[in-house]
Protein backbone atom coordinates (compact mmCIF):
# COMPACT_ATOMS: atom_id res chain seq x y z
CA UNK A 1 0.00 0.00 0.00
CA UNK A 2 2.66 2.64 1.21
CA UNK A 3 4.35 1.65 -2.77
CA UNK A 4 1.40 2.39 -4.30
CA UNK A 5 0.66 5.99 -1.97
CA UNK A 6 4.78 6.69 -2.98
CA UNK A 7 4.18 6.13 -6.50
CA UNK A 8 0.91 8.69 -6.70
CA UNK A 9 2.40 11.17 -4.51
CA UNK A 10 5.89 11.26 -6.48
CA UNK A 11 6.40 12.97 -9.44
CA UNK A 12 7.81 10.30 -11.42
CA UNK A 13 4.80 8.09 -10.42
CA UNK A 14 2.09 10.51 -11.59
CA UNK A 15 3.91 10.66 -14.82
CA UNK A 16 4.08 7.13 -15.10
CA UNK A 17 0.26 6.99 -14.35
CA UNK A 18 -0.50 9.70 -16.05
CA UNK A 19 1.20 7.95 -19.19
CA UNK A 20 -0.52 4.58 -18.83
CA UNK A 21 -3.97 6.19 -18.91
CA UNK A 22 -3.23 7.84 -21.91
CA UNK A 23 -2.35 4.31 -23.62
CA UNK A 24 -5.13 3.35 -22.83
CA UNK A 25 -7.58 6.21 -23.86
CA UNK A 26 -5.27 6.06 -26.97
CA UNK A 27 -6.41 2.71 -27.04
CA UNK A 28 -9.85 3.50 -26.85
CA UNK A 29 -9.86 5.82 -29.75
CA UNK A 30 -8.33 3.65 -31.95
CA UNK A 31 -11.51 0.97 -31.44
CA UNK A 32 -13.95 3.86 -31.39
CA UNK A 33 -12.85 5.26 -34.92
CA UNK A 34 -12.98 1.88 -36.30
CA UNK A 35 -16.24 1.13 -35.14
CA UNK A 36 -17.44 4.81 -36.44
CA UNK A 37 -15.56 4.09 -39.98
CA UNK A 38 -18.20 1.17 -40.43
CA UNK A 39 -21.07 3.64 -40.40
CA UNK A 40 -19.52 4.97 -43.27
CA UNK A 41 -19.17 1.26 -44.74
CA UNK A 42 -21.89 -0.53 -44.28
CA UNK A 43 -24.33 0.99 -41.69
CA UNK A 44 -25.69 -2.87 -41.37
CA UNK A 45 -22.17 -3.72 -39.78
CA UNK A 46 -22.10 -1.11 -38.06
CA UNK A 47 -25.55 -1.81 -36.06
CA UNK A 48 -24.47 -5.39 -35.31
CA UNK A 49 -20.61 -4.39 -33.87
CA UNK A 50 -22.54 -1.71 -31.91
CA UNK A 51 -25.05 -3.98 -30.69
CA UNK A 52 -22.25 -6.42 -29.85
CA UNK A 53 -20.77 -3.83 -27.84
CA UNK A 54 -23.72 -2.36 -26.17
CA UNK A 55 -25.06 -5.84 -24.70
CA UNK A 56 -21.77 -7.76 -23.92
CA UNK A 57 -21.46 -8.00 -20.35
CA UNK A 58 -17.42 -7.47 -20.72
CA UNK A 59 -17.81 -4.32 -21.97
CA UNK A 60 -20.76 -3.14 -19.85
CA UNK A 61 -19.15 -4.63 -16.44
CA UNK A 62 -15.56 -4.66 -16.61
CA UNK A 63 -14.49 -2.20 -19.71
CA UNK A 64 -16.96 0.79 -19.73
CA UNK A 65 -16.10 1.25 -15.97
CA UNK A 66 -12.81 1.43 -16.79
CA UNK A 67 -12.72 3.61 -19.37
CA UNK A 68 -14.64 5.99 -17.06
CA UNK A 69 -12.43 5.34 -14.52
CA UNK A 70 -9.28 5.93 -16.89
CA UNK A 71 -11.13 9.32 -18.36
CA UNK A 72 -11.47 10.82 -15.25
CA UNK A 73 -8.11 10.06 -13.75
CA UNK A 74 -6.32 10.97 -16.85
CA UNK A 75 -7.51 14.69 -17.03
CA UNK A 76 -8.31 14.93 -13.08
CA UNK A 77 -4.11 14.00 -13.30
CA UNK A 78 -3.32 16.25 -15.87
CA UNK A 79 -4.67 19.08 -14.54
CA UNK A 80 -2.86 18.66 -11.10
CA UNK A 81 0.59 18.45 -12.69
CA UNK A 82 0.00 21.06 -14.91
CA UNK A 83 -0.62 23.35 -11.77
CA UNK A 84 2.17 22.00 -10.22
CA UNK A 85 4.39 22.62 -12.79
CA UNK A 86 3.45 25.72 -13.11
CA UNK A 87 4.19 26.62 -9.78
CA UNK A 88 7.25 25.29 -9.88
CA UNK A 89 8.49 27.09 -12.57
CA UNK A 90 7.08 30.39 -11.15
CA UNK A 91 7.24 33.77 -12.60
CA UNK A 92 10.73 34.68 -12.30
CA UNK A 93 11.47 31.87 -14.75
CA UNK A 94 9.15 33.08 -17.31
CA UNK A 95 10.67 36.23 -17.32
CA UNK A 96 14.27 34.73 -17.97
CA UNK A 97 12.82 32.94 -20.52
CA UNK A 98 11.03 32.36 -23.82
CA UNK A 99 9.08 29.42 -23.61
CA UNK A 100 7.32 30.10 -27.52
CA UNK A 101 10.54 29.76 -28.68
CA UNK A 102 11.24 26.45 -27.01
CA UNK A 103 8.03 24.46 -26.99
CA UNK A 104 4.59 24.36 -29.32
CA UNK A 105 1.87 25.78 -28.08
CA UNK A 106 0.29 22.84 -27.70
CA UNK A 107 2.52 21.89 -24.84
CA UNK A 108 2.96 24.93 -23.10
CA UNK A 109 -1.33 25.11 -22.87
CA UNK A 110 -2.64 21.15 -22.53
CA UNK A 111 -4.84 22.39 -19.46
CA UNK A 112 -6.81 24.98 -22.09
CA UNK A 113 -6.58 21.96 -24.62
CA UNK A 114 -7.50 19.33 -22.07
CA UNK A 115 -10.94 21.74 -21.15
CA UNK A 116 -11.59 21.76 -24.39
CA UNK A 117 -12.06 18.62 -24.98
CA UNK A 118 -13.53 17.86 -22.16
CA UNK A 119 -16.22 20.53 -23.00
CA UNK A 120 -16.47 18.19 -26.27
CA UNK A 121 -16.58 15.05 -23.96
CA UNK A 122 -19.44 16.41 -22.09
CA UNK A 123 -21.70 17.07 -25.41
CA UNK A 124 -20.51 13.46 -26.94
CA UNK A 125 -22.15 12.15 -24.17
CA UNK A 126 -25.23 14.34 -24.04
CA UNK A 127 -25.71 13.24 -27.48
CA UNK A 128 -24.82 9.15 -26.67
CA UNK A 129 -24.07 8.18 -23.97
CA UNK A 130 -26.45 9.57 -21.79
CA UNK A 131 -29.36 8.45 -24.09
CA UNK A 132 -28.03 4.70 -24.39
CA UNK A 133 -27.95 4.76 -20.54
CA UNK A 134 -31.87 5.63 -21.00
CA UNK A 135 -32.42 3.84 -23.09
CA UNK A 136 -31.10 0.72 -21.50
CA UNK A 137 -31.63 1.25 -17.97
CA UNK A 138 -34.02 3.56 -17.31
CA UNK A 139 -37.11 3.16 -20.10
CA UNK A 140 -35.89 -0.40 -20.32
CA UNK A 141 -36.83 -0.51 -23.87
CA UNK A 142 -36.61 -3.69 -25.53
CA UNK A 143 -33.40 -4.67 -27.53
CA UNK A 144 -33.17 -3.20 -31.09
CA UNK A 145 -30.12 -3.90 -33.26
CA UNK A 146 -30.94 -1.59 -35.89
CA UNK A 147 -31.43 1.44 -33.93
CA UNK A 148 -27.61 2.45 -33.85
CA UNK A 149 -27.18 3.75 -37.60
CA UNK A 150 -30.30 6.03 -37.49
CA UNK A 151 -29.07 7.72 -33.89
CA UNK A 152 -25.56 8.63 -34.75
CA UNK A 153 -27.33 10.31 -38.42
CA UNK A 154 -29.33 12.01 -36.37
CA UNK A 155 -26.85 13.91 -34.25
CA UNK A 156 -25.20 14.68 -37.54
CA UNK A 157 -28.35 16.36 -38.90
CA UNK A 158 -27.43 19.84 -37.53
CA UNK A 159 -24.95 22.01 -38.88
CA UNK A 160 -24.15 23.55 -35.48
CA UNK A 161 -23.75 20.45 -33.98
CA UNK A 162 -21.26 19.67 -36.56
CA UNK A 163 -19.16 22.52 -36.29
CA UNK A 164 -18.62 21.93 -33.00
CA UNK A 165 -17.72 18.18 -33.31
CA UNK A 166 -15.13 19.17 -35.91
CA UNK A 167 -13.79 22.06 -33.81
CA UNK A 168 -13.51 19.44 -31.00
CA UNK A 169 -11.69 17.32 -33.47
CA UNK A 170 -8.72 19.82 -33.83
CA UNK A 171 -8.09 20.63 -30.53
CA UNK A 172 -8.57 16.63 -29.92
CA UNK A 173 -5.63 16.47 -32.57
CA UNK A 174 -3.25 19.20 -30.78
CA UNK A 175 -3.43 17.31 -27.60
CA UNK A 176 -2.52 14.23 -29.31
CA UNK A 177 -0.04 15.65 -31.11
CA UNK A 178 1.80 16.57 -27.61
CA UNK A 179 0.48 13.41 -25.43
CA UNK A 180 1.21 10.77 -27.66
CA UNK A 181 5.05 11.43 -27.24
CA UNK A 182 4.90 12.39 -24.00
CA UNK A 183 3.47 9.27 -22.79
CA UNK A 184 6.16 7.52 -24.48
CA UNK A 185 8.89 9.38 -23.19
CA UNK A 186 7.13 8.85 -19.51
CA UNK A 187 7.79 5.53 -19.88
CA UNK A 188 11.03 5.50 -21.12
CA UNK A 189 11.13 5.78 -24.81
CA UNK A 190 13.40 9.20 -24.75
CA UNK A 191 16.43 8.11 -26.94
CA UNK A 192 17.95 9.53 -30.26
CA UNK A 193 16.99 6.14 -31.42
CA UNK A 194 13.76 6.03 -30.65
CA UNK A 195 12.46 9.75 -30.36
CA UNK A 196 12.31 10.54 -34.12
CA UNK A 197 10.59 7.69 -35.02
CA UNK A 198 8.09 7.75 -31.90
CA UNK A 199 7.25 12.07 -33.22
CA UNK A 200 6.70 10.60 -36.80
CA UNK A 201 3.84 7.85 -35.45
CA UNK A 202 2.40 10.92 -33.31
CA UNK A 203 2.07 13.53 -35.52
CA UNK A 204 0.83 11.23 -38.32
CA UNK A 205 -1.47 9.59 -35.77
CA UNK A 206 -2.61 13.14 -34.22
CA UNK A 207 -3.64 13.95 -37.95
CA UNK A 208 -5.38 11.22 -39.07
CA UNK A 209 -7.73 10.43 -36.61
CA UNK A 210 -9.03 14.16 -36.33
CA UNK A 211 -9.28 13.58 -39.60
CA UNK A 212 -10.90 10.88 -40.04
CA UNK A 213 -13.52 11.74 -37.29
CA UNK A 214 -13.82 14.71 -39.47
CA UNK A 215 -14.68 13.44 -42.25
CA UNK A 216 -17.55 10.84 -40.74
CA UNK A 217 -19.28 13.53 -39.36
CA UNK A 218 -19.55 15.43 -42.52
CA UNK A 219 -20.35 12.41 -44.29
CA UNK A 220 -23.33 11.66 -42.61
CA UNK A 221 -24.16 15.42 -42.05
CA UNK A 222 -23.98 15.45 -45.98
CA UNK A 223 -25.66 12.22 -46.89
CA UNK A 224 -28.48 12.47 -44.07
Amino acid sequence: MSQGNNLLSSSIGRKITMALSALFLLLFLTQHLFINLLSVINKDTFNEVSHFMGYNPLVQKVIQPILIFGTLYHFILGFILEITNRKARGPQQYAYTNPSANSTWTSRNMIISGILILIFLAIHMVDFFFPEMNYKYIQVNPQDPTRYFPELVKHFQNPIRVALYVVGFIFLGLHLNHGFQSAFQSMGANSKKHTPTIKLIGSFYSILVPILFTFITLFHFFNS
